[in-house]
């Protein structure tokens, strides 16, 4: 399986067409056929149902679709870097994030860099734990920033001074609003709107004193922006970190937000892979850390 394969496939993944994607890259229909159907026999499964406009991708298509990414975007990465070898500092600096008002200070460390080094271009990737952690294991990410109660395993780590705080968002005229603080009693029987790692969380467990599989989840989200329509619309309780959803009168207007009590915070540790080896840009970005949040203990 060559990369350059990989390639046409992602241009007719991302067209739809093959009329369109071969005009994109330059190729004639015929051969970008003919190389679809090799790709197609290579791996032994249909990778698109054919309609008479457009192609729609397989479940094998998007496994394919996923994996032809993370390669082609490694390998402009590893390019890029080699590109970049000379004296002047320039390159992408690839940052995997969650949602937490921590990043604001990661920005700020940044900053400077950004604008002494114009060559230099970061690229920031929301995304949850999961997401961001596999980005670092394979390489596609250079940092990572992470929520967590306690240091990760298995990486350098920088703690970064912010702890966010655990409560929930709901409606203004739902009954709970009247409290100052929720407890886990208070969400015994109330549909529930939460992260899918959070589920499996031991430290959320603890906190409840009972296991989250009998809380009654309404729905789950990966990245809270859409959820807090849901809080709006009545559907659950949503639970999050304060601050992380604008409740002022120009955005969400019916929401408001109560912390836990007893309270539950999360760190925020920024984080890359042991033996990392960075290009020149990643690396000055990893002296600016260290410069900034200092080496752990």
């Amino acid at each position: 399986m060559e990369l350059r394969v990989l390639r046409y496939f992602l241009a007719v993944a991302w067209q739809g067409n093959i009329t369109r994607a071969a005009k994109e890259l330059h190729v004639t229909q015929p051969t970008l056929s003919r190389q679809l159907q090799d790709l197609e026999k290579e791996l032994g499964t249909p990778l698109f149902t054919r309609g008479k406009h457009r192609m729609e991708l397989t479940e094998a298509g998007l496994f394919l679709k996923a994996r032809a990414e993370e390669m082609t975007t490694l390998e402009a990465k590893t390019l890029d870097q080699f590109a970049h070898l000379e004296d002047f500092v320039a390159g992408d600096v690839y940052i995997g994030c969650g949602e937490t008002e921590a990043m604001k200070l990661v920005m700020e460390s940044l900053t400077p860099l950004g604008r002494a080094y114009p060559q230099v271009h970061f690229h920031f990737i929301s995304g949850n734990y999961e997401q961001t952690v596999d980005g670092l294991q394979k390489g596609t990410l250079d940092f990572g920033l992470l929520c967590l109660q306690t240091p990760p395993e298995g990486f350098v780590y920088r703690r970064i001074p912010f702890d966010d705080t655990w409560g929930i968002y709901l409606r203004k005229d739902h009954p709970l609003a009247r409290e100052q603080f929720l407890t886990p009693q208070d969400l015994a029987g109330e549909p529930l709107i939460l992260s899918r790692q959070l589920l499996g969380n031991h430290v959320f467990n603890h906190w409840l004193g009972f296991d989250a599989s009998e809380l009654e989840v309404r729905a789950t989200y990966n990245l809270v922006y859409n959820a807090a329509f849901l809080a709006e619309q009545r559907m659950g309780l949503l639970i999050s970190f304060r601050g992380l959803i604008p409740i002022d009168e120009a955005h969400h207007p019916q929401l408001t937000f109560r912390p836990f009590q007893p309270g539950l915070m999360s760190h925020n540790y920024l984080v890359w892979k042991k033996g990392q080896t960075f290009s020149r840009a990643a690396g000055m970005v990893r002296a600016r850390l260290d410069e900034i949040f200092g080496p752990h203990n």
